[in-house]
C-alpha cells in the first residue's frame, strides 16, 4: 500500500513564492503533497519557473499574480486559489520588500511601502482566508516574521516596525480562531542567503557572521523546512508561536 504524503490533498498559497525563501517554502510544501498557488507580483518568469519545478516534481501548481498590499488583489488571490483548488488549508504570508536606511533619511513612502507590503498584505490575505478556513474548521496560517522584528537592526525601522507587528498579529489572530481548528503561527529566520544577502559586501558579511553563534548564514530550505513542520496535520496543538530560525542569533 503506497504511504500517503502528509499534506496530500490540500491546498497551499504561497505569497511571495516566486524567489528566495517564499520559492523554497512553496517546493517544500509541494513535495509533500500540496497544490500550490504560487503567488507573485511582478516577475511572471521566475513564477512560472517555480510552477515547472513543482510540476516536474510530480505536484501541482497554480500561478496566482497579485500585488498582496492591494486589498482587491489580495482578495482575488485568496478566491482564486479557491477556485483552482476547491479549498484553502495552509496560507504561507511571506511577501515582503525592504526599504533600507537610517530613521533620519527615511522617507514616508519608504516607511509607507514596507509596513504596506510586509504587514498589511498579510493581514489582507489572512482576512480574505479566514471564512473558507472556519467554514472547514480546519486551517493553518505561518506568517513569515523576522529576527528584525525581535531584537531590531539599524537602518531598518521600518522593517522592523513591520516584522514586529506581524508577530502581534499572528498572536492575536490565533487567539481568535483556535476554536475553529485554525493554527496561526510565525516563523522569524535570521539571515538566510537571499537575493539581498548575496549583495552585502564581505566586509558585511563578516560583521553579521560574527553575531551568528552557528557561523553561517541560512539556506532558505531551512526555514521551508520549519514551516512545513508547523503545516502538516500532525502539528495541530501549536498555535500562536514564533519560532526562530537565526543560527542562535537570538536565544
Amino acid at each position: 500500500m503506497e504511504n500517503k504524503l502528509p499534506l496530500q490533498g490540500q491546498v497551499a498559497v504561497v505569497t511571495g513564492a516566486s524567489r528566495g525563501i517564499g520559492r523554497a517554502i512553496a517546493l517544500k510544501l509541494a513535495s509533500l503533497g500540496a497544490r500550490v498557488g504560487v503567488n507573485y507580483r511582478a516577475n511572471s518568469a521566475a513564477a512560472e519557473e517555480v510552477a515547472k519545478a513543482i510540476t516536474a516534481a510530480g505536484s501541482e501548481a497554480f500561478l496566482l499574480p497579485g500585488d498582496v498590499s492591494d486589498p482587491q488583489a489580495a482578495a482575488a488571490v485568496i478566491a482564486s486559489a479557491i477556485e483552482r483548488g476547491g479549498r484553502l488549508d495552509i496560507l504561507v504570508n511571506n511577501a515582503g520588500i525592504i526599504r533600507d536606511t537610517l530613521l533620519m533619511r527615511m522617507s514616508d513612502e519608504d516607511w509607507d511601502a514596507v509596513l504596506t507590503t510586509n504587514l498589511k498584505g498579510a493581514f489582507l490575505c489572512t482576512r480574505a482566508a479566514l471564512r473558507p478556513m472556519m467554514r472547514q474548521r480546519s486551517g493553518r496560517i505561518v506568517n513569515i516574521s523576522s529576527v528584525a522584528g525581535v531584537m531590531g537592526n539599524p537602518g531598518q525601522a521600518n522593517y522592523s516596525a513591520a516584522k514586529a507587528g506581524l508577530i502581534g498579529f499572528t498572536k492575536s489572530v490565533a487567539r481568535e480562531v483556535a476554536s475553529r481548528g485554525i493554527a496561526v503561527n510565525a516563523v522569524a529566520p535570521g539571515f538566510i542567503v537571499t537575493d539581498i544577502t548575496q549583495g552585502l559586501t564581505d566586509k558585511v558579511k563578516e560583521g553579521i557572521l560574527g553575531q551568528v553563534p552557528m557561523g553561517r548564514f541560512g539556506q532558505p530550505e531551512e526555514v521551508a523546512e520549519v514551516v512545513a513542520f508547523l503545516a502538516v496535520p500532525t502539528t495541530t496543538y501549536i498555535t500562536g508561536q514564533v519560532i526562530h530560525v537565526d543560527g542562535g542569533l537570538v536565544t
